[in-house]
């Protein structure tokens, strides 16, 4: 067997830990190590009312930290995130230190720790500094990851990178820290092969029939102005103005800016409709979408992934065109679905202008309405971007991402042996 991995970061697989794309990766990396054959362990804080500690499986357990803190703070994993940043730094490396590092000594092994955003960074630097005083430093390797550039300012970087080797998940975010005189090595998101697998066809279909032949577009994303929701909506406005009835689908999260967005739609002449829905009956869902006839519709509803996965592949575009994207998780998993995504052009390496994504550079709503109107207008080049970006996602599944990524550890290995 493959020797321990532990996993810490801030996000994890509970409803009140995932808020984005980073909750998304350590849940997959840590079943990905499993399937692998390693024991792995995904630290993170977690939902106050499920178990502190649960074993997914015989090599997958999930330990959900901070929780006493969690009690006093329901509005999610950042709701008092300093309180958690202390905590999280003062007793999960003590922790990790006997009880994954210690045994893997013992066995003669060398357990892998990999750490997760900014939060996390002091937990690494204490983690070492625990392993040298225990005389246990040789048993471990220490990575910490960048996923964003939130946060990076306030990192100790000198004692960070004598503590750990840093990684980033594209060439974009190591640009990003060059900035910053910190070199990174490179190891890509994944995806799940299971999302290779087309989403029902029941689904897709029931979508269709609620869009009722009205070209929709999809966007899914936290309001945040990094996501370029204004560009959707003046793209929107701008097909509406030259005769495609376009109309977009929009499931935010609950930032205050997504007032901004609404209003911005109103402003340009666009109506607005809430859907409120179960997502979990999907045919109470359809059926509110088909009587609703405004331009912009925003989504209230918890979209489990089939039903989410349909929507990617009935929509005639999924806006995933954010300003700045360090990766671009959503994009890939609209790609493995069989929709047709449009990305930025920062960190979303795999995506390649017209042959398999529609790709913006600008924040200008016209440039995006210009690629839409092939879309829209046009089967053929939609159903071959559609097809080339299943093809991509293919090549970034965990496993494959995974087996890169051993590379790297083996080399990270070698620099802190």
């Amino acid at each position: 067997m493959l020797p321990t991995v532990a996993i810490l970061s801030f996000e994890g697989p509970d409803r009140y830990s995932l808020v984005g794309g980073l909750g998304t990766r350590v849940t997959e990396l840590a079943q990905a190590f499993a399937d692998e054959g390693r024991t792995a362990e995904l630290y993170f804080v977690g939902d106050p009312a499920l178990p502190a500690v649960e074993d997914v499986s015989s090599r997958l357990r999930y330990r959900r930290w901070c929780q006493w803190i969690s009690a006093y703070h329901p509005g999610g994993v950042y709701d008092g995130e300093s309180g958690k940043v202390d905590d999280f730094a003062a007793s999960v490396p003590p922790f990790v230190a006997g009880e994954i590092v210690a045994p893997a000594a013992a066995r003669g092994e060398r357990a892998l720790v990999l750490f997760e955003e900014w939060q996390t960074a002091r937990a690494a630097i204490a983690l070492d500094a625990v392993l040298r005083a225990r005389g246990l430093r040789g048993a471990a390797t220490l990575l910490w990851n960048a996923n964003n550039t939130y946060g990076l300012d306030g990192v100790d970087w000198p004692a960070l990178r004598s503590a750990a080797t840093i990684t980033t998940v594209s060439k974009y975010m190591k640009f990003e820290l060059a900035l910053r005189g910190q070199p990174a090595l490179v190891v890509p998101n994944g995806i799940p092969p299971r999302l290779l697998d087309p989403p029902p066809v029941a689904l897709v279909d029931g979508f269709r029939r609620a869009f009722d032949g009205r070209p929709a577009l999809l966007k899914v994303g936290r309001f945040d102005p990094d996501k370029r929701w204004f560009q959707a909506v003046d793209a929107v406005a701008e097909l509406r103005g030259a005769g495609y009835g376009a109309r977009l689908l929009v499931r935010g999260g609950r930032e205050p800016y997504g007032a901004d967005v609404f209003a911005r739609a109103r402003s340009r002449g666009l109506s607005v409709a809430e859907v409120t829905a179960d997502g979990r009956d999907a045919a109470s869902l359809f059926a509110q979408l088909g009587a609703v006839r405004e331009d912009v519709v925003h989504l209230r509803a918890f979209l489990p992934e089939d039903l989410l996965r349909a929507a990617y592949v009935a929509a005639d575009a999924v806006l995933a065109n954010s300003g700045k994207e360090p990766f671009g998780l959503v994009g890939l998993e609209v790609m493995a679905s069989g929709g047709l995504a449009v990305c930025g052009s920062t960190g979303e390496e795999y995506a390649e202008p017209f042959v398999n994504a529609i790709v913006v550079d600008t924040e200008d709503g016209r440039e995006l309405a210009e690629y839409l109107r092939a879309a829209v207008g046009d089967a053929a080049p939609a159903r071959a971007m559609r097809a080339a970006g299943r093809a991509t996602a293919a090549r970034y599944t965990w496993p494959t991402v995974v087996e890169g990524f051993e590379r790297k550890i083996a080399f990270a290995e070698m620099l802190q042996h």
